[in-house]
């Protein structure tokens, strides 16, 4: 796995910075002390990463799989993933959150493992999703019971640890073979996504290589085929260093045929914020209507947690002007950081050739640029295209500037009809 690295973009300049099924029981209920999703019919299928550094995208694919079971069973392609989304980075390079959020946010994928085979290091063009992906929860820096929950929800969550071949020595003093069992207890640079399946609150301190203290793991499926733990699955101790800081949980998977077209600027996704040194702030996309249908949804970032937004369109678009006519569709509020589609709850219709524009205004506590855009950030995202396309700003829903013109970068918001 890549770590994310995020340009962090301001009104006044440019500055560094770092960057399925609904949940069984009350929200409140008491969570059982373990959990699978073996035991619930939802493991996903075992993968091999081999020499490739595609386990960011093998784990989301699992992730993906576990959403859907036990209803649908489906396996898909993470090669595809690692292979045709828009950085093309190959698949030695390892990749990242941000990566897999505009892939399938971008509805690029996935694809199923049978049209496009793991391993065989191709991947065809003109291949279609076979679900669309509408909403990815991050969890960042959340705590244990949080993730569990969402593993009852989702069926896994993805996540990454410091953990590699080296780490898995006897000699490293971290794994224990025989029990399958994993504690890393110094604070390192996380290397290798795995995907949390579960968890066990009275797993044994002592089958651990070193003591970490208390009893209890987290249930993990990884990468490395069968061979690797018990099947493909090994323990984490609820002391690890580096596991359960921030992981995505797949929450929005849906049919490929929800929506009949995706109107977007944003195919590398989240690269970097913009703003105006405050919590909120207002961003459009423009586009024209391709044929008589009808706005169904809207799709954006937030980029932090308790974000609030409010949700307009604009008719007819002529210029910033026209934002003096907006329409307010409706406004909610997101618990999690991460890419939501908020679908219209009257649907709006478009004229074929009709130039409109959809807008948010946005309010994340303690972010200054609250507003998510992709910018050519490093040598994997100079692909990014801001020919042709229409972006806005706005410190106040009054003056407002484009920002492929103003700061070179493209807003992330989507459009979808039918």
């Amino acid at each position: 796995m890549k770590k994310s690295k995020r340009i962090f973009l301001w009104a006044a300049g440019l500055s560094l910075g770092l960057g399925g099924l609904a949940f069984a029981g009350e929200p409140d209920a008491p969570l059982p002390a373990s959990w699978n999703s073996e035991s619930q019919g939802r493991k996903p299928v075992v993968r091999s990463q081999g020499s490739a550094g595609t386990c960011w995208a093998l784990t989301a694919a699992s992730a993906l799989e576990a959403a859907l079971l036990p209803e649908e069973s489906l396996v898909f392609s993470g090669e595809h993933m690692a292979l045709r989304d828009a950085y093309s980075s190959g698949l030695r390079e390892g990749g990242d959150y941000v990566m897999l959020m505009a892939y399938l946010s971008s509805w690029f994928g996935p694809v199923t493992e049978e049209e496009d085979p793991d391993g065989d290091g191709v991947s065809p063009e003109g291949l279609s999703p076979a679900v669309h992906v509408q909403e990815i929860q991050m969890l960042l820096g959340e705590e244990r019971d949080v993730f569990k929950k969402k593993i009852l929800e989702c069926g896994g969550v993805q996540t990454s640890l410091y953990m590699n071949l080296e780490s898995t020595s006897a000699e490293a003093g971290y794994y224990n073979a025989s029990t399958a069992a994993y504690y890393c207890p110094q604070e390192r640079e996380e290397d290798h996504d795995v995907l949390l399946v579960g968890w066990d609150d009275a797993f044994p301190r002592e089958a651990f290589a070193q003591d970490p203290g208390s009893d209890g793991a987290f249930l993990c499926l990884n990468t490395w085929g069968e061979e690797f733990g018990e099947d493909g699955i090994f323990y984490v101790s609820y002391e690890d260093a580096n596991l359960v800081g921030n992981g995505l949980a797949y929450t929005g998977v849906e049919a490929w045929d929800n929506y009949k077209k995706i109107y977007q600027n944003d195919t590398y996704g989240w690269l970097g914020q913009q703003g105006y040194g405050r919590e909120t702030c207002w961003f459009s996309n423009v586009y024209t209507a391709e044929a008589d249908e009808r706005l169904e949804a809207l799709g954006f970032y937030a980029v932090g947690k308790d974000t609030s937004y409010e949700l307009y369109l604009i008719r007819d678009f002529e210029g910033p002007d026209s934002f003096e006519n907006r329409i307010l569709l409706q406004a909610g509020s997101f618990e999690q950081a991460g890419y939501y589609t908020v679908n219209v709850k009257e649907p709006r219709e478009l004229k074929k050739g009709e130039r409109f524009a959809v807008a948010v205004k946005i309010i994340t506590p303690g972010e200054a640029s609250p507003v998510a855009v992709e910018y050519r950030a490093d040598e994997y995202s100079q692909g990014v295209e801001l020919e042709g396309k229409e972006g806005y700003l706005s410190p106040d829903g009054e003056r407002w500037e484009q920002t492929e013109t103003n700061y070179g970068s493209n807003v992330c918001l989507k459009a979808f009809t039918s």
